[in-house]
């Protein structure tokens, strides 16, 4: 496939996605599908061996299930069932069966918890690409999001926090941060990944430390 061709078709899945996630939770919108495909954009620039049509499609299609995911309330897998999904619009759209299964392999190791582990270079970015996402100024902002939704407190105690419940009153940002967001850096799977993660983390940890001294003194 010439690459006009694909830059044409690449569109047509990218709005595609856009009008499945519209009505999305802000923190898994087509908004984050957006950010987590310009950081696979940023990860490419210095993973160079990697296969960019592939990591491009999966970075669009990573989260198309989440729709479904959130129906389910969770007993589904957007992960696993995405890789399903985003194979058959990828057929639909004429793509080839060999970038397909690509494509299908990174949206279903993409997901924090998941239960496949990323292999190759291409699944690697995109979960790097979308734990990004999750940390850093964007991270805190959508864990406030995240906390406001659920009717959480503005900030609450460490002890409190990670002695509550998630989906509690006190599964505030400060909570998401300290169970989840302080390790993601040591998940990290590229090297430049881990190097952006690292300055992202140390913002986060400034963050909270300036949000403690503010109420708590």
């Amino acid at each position: 496939m010439d690459n006009i061709t694909f830059a044409r078709k690449f569109e047509e899945v990218a709005a595609l996605v856009k009008a499945h996630l519209e009505t999305a939770p802000g923190c898994h919108d087509f908004d984050h599908t957006m950010r987590v495909f310009r950081n696979a954009e940023m990860l490419l620039k210095e993973e160079k061996n990697a296969d960019a049509r592939t990591v491009k499609l999966a970075a669009i299609l990573h989260d198309i299930a989440r729709p479904e995911e959130m129906t389910s309330k969770g007993k589904l897998c957007h992960a696993e069932q995405g890789a399903g999904e985003a194979a058959a619009i990828l057929k639909n759209a004429g793509f080839d069966e060999a970038l397909i299964q690509k494509v299908s392999g990174c949206v279903l190791k993409h997901r924090y918890r998941g239960r496949f582990q990323p292999e190759t270079l291409e699944e690697k970015i995109i979960y790097d690409a979308d734990k990004l996402d999750s940390i850093g100024a964007v991270g805190i902002g959508r864990a406030f999001h995240f906390a406001g939704r659920e009717n959480a407190r503005l900030h609450n105690t460490e002890q409190e926090a990670v002695n509550s419940a998630a989906y509690s009153r006190e599964d505030s940002a400060y909570r998401e941060y300290l169970v989840k967001l302080r390790h993601v850096e040591e998940k990290m799977l590229t090297e430049a990944g881990r190097r952006i993660a690292h300055e992202r983390s140390k913002f986060m940890h400034r963050f909270f430390e300036q949000l403690n001294n503010e109420i708590y003194g």
